[in-house]
C-alpha cells in the first residue's frame, strides 16, 4: 500500500514551522555591533548547512552579496574620513562644533524611535518640552568642561565680559532654573489616559541625555587638553573597527556574542593586536606636531606653540650588552628612540580593543529589543549617526578618565603653578604651606 499524503494539518504546521525558521533567522541580521565611522557588519557568519542546521560554519568572504555592501561602505568611509580630516585640521572650535552637531543627529534618531516605539500621540509642544531638558543638559554640561577657555576667551575683550560674565558667575543657576522649568512645563501638560506614555517620554528624554550627550561631551574635554587625546582615541576605535571586520570577513568561525551574531573571537582578538600595534604608531607620528599636543586654553583658532612636556621627548632605549653579544653582527636595530606617550597608548589599544566594543554589543542589544536593524539612514551603508557613534561613546569616556588619572598631573609642573601662588596673600600661602605639609606627611614623606 502507499502511504497516504500529508494532510491538510500538517500541511499549516511544516508551513508554519518553516516561516518561523525564515524569521529566526532574519532576526539574526538585526542589531549587528557598530563601531564609529568604519564598517563592522559580518565579522563571521554562521551558514546552515543542506539540512537547515547550524551545525557548520563558513567564511563570510565566500558571499557575494556581501562585495556591493562592502562597496558602498568603503565609499562612505572614504567621505567621511576626508571630511574629518578637513575638520581636524580647521581647529579645536571646529571640532567642538563637529561633535555638537553629531550629538543632535544622535538625539533626534533616538527621539523618534522613542516616539515610534511608544506610538506618537497628539500632544502639541511635547517634543518641544523633550528637546528644551536635552538642549538645557548640553548648556550645562558644556559650561563645566569649558568653563576655563570661556573665562580665558572673554577677559581678553570688554564686551564679551559684560556679556557673559553674568552667564559664567550663575551659570550652574541659570542651567538649574531652565531644567525646573521644563519639568513644571511638563507637569503641567500631562492629560488624562497619556500618564504612561507622557512618563515614558520624560524618561527616554533622560536616558538619550546621559548615555549619548553626557559620554560623548568628554570628547570635547579630550580636545581642549591637545587634538592628540582626541584624534588618537578616535583613530584607535576605526582601526579596531576595521581590523575586526576584515580579520572576520576572511577568517572568523568562531561566533563571539549572541547579540551580534555575525562578530567572530578571530576578528575580536585579531583586531586587538593589530590596534595595539596602531596606537603605539600613530602616538609616534602624531606626538611630534605641537598642533596635536598642545592644550588650547581658550576658543581662538590660531596656530599653537607650547612647551610639549616630557611626554613627547624623544627617549632613547638602548638594549643591555648581554643581549648584544647574543645578536649576530648584522642585526643593527640595537638602541631604538620613542616618545613616552607612546606607552600610554598602548593602553588607549587595550580600551578601544577590549572596553569600547561593548558599546556597540549594548547598542545591539538596544536594537534587537525594539526589532529594527539600524537607528536611522543618516549615512548610506552605514545606517544612523548613533549606530557609528555607540563605541566612540564608550571610548571618549575611558580616555578621559584614564587621562585625568595618569597624564593630566605630568603636564602641570612648579614653574607654572608658581606665579599663581604668588598672587596668594601671605597668610594664604601660609595656609597652603601647612596643608601641603600635612598632607606629604600622611603620605610618609618628611623635611
Amino acid at each position: 500500500m502507499t502511504s497516504p499524503g500529508p494532510t491538510p494539518r500538517t500541511r499549516h504546521r511544516k508551513k508554519k514551522s518553516a516561516s518561523a525558521e525564515i524569521d529566526s533567522s532574519q532576526l539574526g541580521d538585526v542589531g549587528d555591533a557598530k563601531g564609529a565611522m568604519a564598517p563592522q557588519e559580518g565579522q563571521g557568519h554562521s551558514r546552515r548547512n543542506s539540512h537547515g542546521h547550524g551545525h557548520g560554519h563558513g567564511l563570510l568572504v565566500d558571499r557575494q552579496d556581501k562585495y556591493a555592501s562592502l562597496r558602498i561602505r568603503a565609499l562612505s568611509s572614504v567621505w567621511m574620513i576626508v571630511s574629518f580630516c578637513a575638520v581636524i585640521y580647521l581647529g579645536h572650535i571646529y571640532i567642538w562644533a563637529m561633535i555638537v552637531g553629531i550629538q543632535i543627529v544622535m538625539a533626534k534618531e533616538l527621539f523618534k524611535l522613542a516616539a515610534l516605539a511608544q506610538r506618537e500621540k497628539n500632544l502639541p509642544g511635547f517634543r518641544l518640552i523633550n528637546w528644551a531638558i536635552f538642549l538645557t543638559g548640553m548648556l550645562y554640561v558644556y559650561g563645566r568642561f569649558m568653563n576655563r577657555q570661556l573665562t580665558v576667551t572673554i577677559s581678553s575683550d570688554r564686551q564679551l565680559a559684560r556679556i557673559f560674565i553674568v552667564f559664567l558667575r550663575y551659570h550652574t543657576l541659570i542651567c538649574y532654573s531652565l531644567y525646573i522649568g521644563s519639568t513644571i512645563t511638563f507637569i503641567l501638560s500631562l492629560k488624562k489616559g497619556l500618564y504612561q506614555y507622557q512618563f515614558g517620554q520624560y524618561a527616554w528624554t533622560h536616558m538619550i541625555l546621559f548615555v549619548v550627550f553626557t559620554q560623548s561631551a568628554f570628547t570635547v574635554a579630550n580636545v581642549y587638553e591637545g587634538i592628540l587625546w582626541f584624534l588618537l582615541p578616535v583613530a584607535l576605535i576605526i582601526i579596531n573597527d576595521i581590523s575586526a571586520y576584515l580579520v572576520g570577513f576572511f577568517f572568523g568561525r568562531t561566533p563571539l556574542i549572541k547579540l551580534s551574531p555575525k562578530k567572530t573571537w578571530e576578528g575580536f582578538i585579531g583586531a586587538s593586536f593589530i590596534t595595539m600595534a596602531a596606537a603605539f604608531l600613530l602616538a609616534g607620528i602624531l606626538g611630534r606636531y605641537q598642533w596635536m599636543t598642545c592644550p588650547r586654553t581658550d576658543l581662538s583658532t590660531g596656530w599653537l606653540t607650547c612647551d610639549p612636556g616630557e611626554l613627547f621627548v624623544l627617549r632613547h632605549l638602548k638594549l643591555p650588552r648581554f643581549l648584544e653579544a647574543l645578536l649576530p653582527d648584522w642585526f643593527r636595530w640595537q638602541s631604538w628612540t620613542y616618545l613616552p606617550i607612546q606607552i600610554h597608548a598602548l593602553a588607549y589599544g587595550l580600551m578601544a580593543s577590549s572596553i569600547a566594543p561593548f558599546g556597540g554589543f549594548f547598542a545591539s542589544g538596544f536594537k534587537r529589543a525594539f526589532k529594527i536593524k539600524d537607528f536611522g539612514d543618516s549615512i548610506p551603508g552605514h545606517g544612523g549617526m548613533t549606530d557609528r557613534m555607540d563605541c566612540q561613546m564608550v571610548m571618549a569616556v575611558a580616555a578621559y578618565i584614564y587621562y585625568q588619572s595618569f597624564i593630566a598631573h605630568r603636564r602641570l609642573s612648579v614653574d607654572s603653578l608658581l606665579p599663581r601662588i604668588l598672587k596668594l596673600s601671605t597668610q594664604q600661602q601660609v595656609e597652603l604651606y601647612y596643608k601641603l605639609g600635612n598632607i606629604l606627611h600622611g603620605e610618609g614623606i618628611t623635611f
